[in-house]
């Protein structure tokens, strides 16, 4: 199974059916605090809803799409990332990232991001990976632009969050300006292989 330890705190995990009932338990617990980004978690209101994300997130790994990731900080699980989805023909990514309330600004996202920016490009061979986030959403806003990443661009009116629609800040990186990002290696990701062009 897939670890990848960030530093002496944080490490990722390949999030499998084990995991279940933990990451239900963060999102439950986090059910307020997610809700206002992410209107995913009002589909995820039992252990089976979390494990029929996990059976789909596995089936993206296997179809060489991408991979999701818990994050552990101290030993507890406490968020997650993942690549939306691998677009092999542009070489490109897009990564989705959430984290338990009592456990933001300690820079735990902005280090698994940058983990993730590395094996994009270093590993994988992709030569853009994008980061899309609410405008609104400041904390959010602030993983990509502490790692170098341009914001290209705010699209509005993108996503219906419940009762409004919000406009989404897109932010880009390129292979070649990987010198603002500090590397980090990330072992390889089982069944995650640069598919040939």
């Amino acid at each position: 199974m897939f670890s990848h330890k960030v530093n002496d705190e944080i490490e990722l995990r390949l999030i499998q059916q084990p995991h279940s009932a933990e990451l239900f338990k963060v999102m439950d617990a986090n059910r307020q605090h997610l809700r206002r980004w992410h209107p995913w978690i009002d589909n995820t209101r039992s252990y089976a809803d979390v494990d029929r994300l996990i059976t789909g997130w596995l089936q993206q790994l296997s179809n060489n799409r991408g991979f999701h990731a818990g994050i552990w900080y101290e030993g507890n699980l406490c968020g997650a990332i993942n690549h939306l989805n691998i677009d092999w023909a542009n070489r490109s990514t897009w990564l989705g990232y959430w984290l338990d309330e009592s456990h933001q600004r300690r820079g735990i996202m902005t280090e698994a991001c940058r983990a993730f920016v590395t094996h994009a490009f270093d590993t994988l061979k992709l030569n853009r990976v994008v980061i899309e986030c609410a405008s609104k959403n400041v904390r959010s806003r602030g993983v990509p632009e502490r790692l170098g990443f341009s914001l290209e661009g705010v699209l509005r009116g993108v996503e219906w969050l419940h009762d409004h629609y919000a406009d989404h800040a897109i932010y880009g990186l390129l292979k070649g300006e990987m010198t603002r990002v500090e590397k980090v290696r990330i072992e390889e990701v089982p069944h995650l292989a640069m598919v040939a062009a």
